[in-house]
């Protein structure tokens, strides 16, 4: 696995990039979402049209890896904002170009689906990538949640992500994680979840409690919790079944915290929420699991060139 670099802060006069990855795109939504950074004050770039739909997805695989392609090599993008997750990026990650990512060094943001690429960007092209808000989502991106990702694209360090306490500790390490159902998928591939003395955040929705317990045991017969520092939960949203109210997401990763002695925090506000708050995998951070807490302790990306 490459030296881990941190991506290049995004600059004045440069361009943000809009990317559709996965999914097919609401083109009314992200036009919408697209104007809250021209209000920020950032011109935009889409090479092509991430609203073109093919089936389930933004286009077929070539548009969408061409599109990415096309992002990373235009000099006037200083970072790429995904539209939208869903589904798509695992169809092709293994083609994208990991030294052309490295020599660019552009932070790519996204979430859902978009773990796949920031996993694969992690471990080919051993760059920093920002979990944080997109472009198109039900009911539109929370302004908020956007106005501070562009913060840390600029080299802003996040505030403390306050959640819940359950079981007790303090930690310092690197970030990793993402979607528990991508960095799971990722088990057996080039670009497998790393969580070597790590941070592992995670989130998701839409996954009943046997789910989650079953991909939290496979990410266990890995070898990936035994060997991290401790866990962070984000939003588990619609993650429950009203047949067994007591087995929840969260009760479930506690298992297996208490199981390998590891710090937990549950509630953290990120993830499939309008508060959708931007971290940065593999910067480093604590884990506070008594206070109940996780805080990024320096930028996710870098001034210098």
């Amino acid at each position: 696995m490459p030296r881990l670099v941190k991506a290049r802060a995004l600059r004045p006069g440069e361009r943000i990039g809009i990317a559709a990855p996965a999914g097919r795109v609401d083109a009314a939504a992200l036009s919408a979402c697209e104007q809250v950074l021209h209000e920020l004050g950032w011109a935009t770039v889409r090479h092509g049209d991430p609203t073109t739909a093919s089936g389930y997805f933004a286009g077929d695989d070539e548009r969408r890896l061409g599109e990415l392609a096309g992002l990373i090599e235009d000099p006037s993008v200083g970072a790429i904002v995904c539209a939208r997750g869903g589904y798509g990026c695992h169809r092709y990650v293994d083609r994208l170009d990991a030294e052309g990512f490295r020599r660019s060094r552009k932070p790519l943001v996204g979430y859902s689906d978009i773990t796949t690429l920031l996993l694969w960007q992690r471990r080919a092209a051993g760059v920093t990538g920002i979990h944080g808000p997109m472009l198109e989502r039900a009911g539109g991106v929370h302004r908020t949640a956007l106005e501070l990702a562009v913060e840390l694209l600029c080299g802003g360090v996040p505030a403390p992500m306050q959640g819940e306490g359950l079981c007790g500790g303090r930690v310092e390490a690197r970030l990793a994680g993402g979607s528990l159902t991508l960095v799971a998928a990722s088990l057996g591939t080039p670009w497998e979840i790393d969580t070597r003395g790590a941070i592992l955040l995670l989130e998701d929705t839409g996954e009943p409690p046997f789910r989650v317990d079953r991909m939290l045991h496979s990410l266990r017969a890995a070898g990936k919790l035994a060997v991290c520092a401790g866990i962070g939960v984000g939003a588990m949203v619609a993650c429950d079944d009203a047949r067994y109210p007591d087995w929840t997401a969260e009760s479930i990763v506690r298992e297996h915290a208490v199981a390998h002695g590891l710090p937990l925090v549950v509630g953290l506000p990120f993830g499939h929420v309008d508060s959708n708050r931007a971290w940065t995998v593999g910067a480093r951070a604590v884990l506070d699991g008594d206070r109940g807490f996780v805080e990024q302790l320096e930028s996710g990306v870098s001034r210098r060139s």
